[in-house]
């Protein structure tokens, strides 16, 4: 189970925040036991640019073999 605090990927995008699929947050909140998160998405500076509440199905931890990658977000 996904924890509080845990780094998270999107497993799909959210078009409404601007957010794509493989985009890492951190779990700020767990609901139902993990039926859903409230997770924080910060840019590489720092600075906190959604905060949204996300399903189960769609985040996954993340794991050591994945990678930072930069991108900007429209919007």
């Amino acid at each position: 189970m996904i924890r509080e605090f845990e780094r998270v990927a999107l497993t799909r995008d959210m078009p409404e925040e601007n957010l794509v699929a493989g985009d890492a947050g951190t779990v700020v909140h767990i609901y139902e036991g993990g039926k859903g998160y409230e997770v924080e998405f910060f840019s590489l500076s720092g600075r906190t640019l959604a905060v949204s509440t996300v399903m189960a199905e769609g985040v996954r931890p993340v794991g050591d073999e994945d990678i930072t990658h930069a991108r900007t977000r429209a919007g």
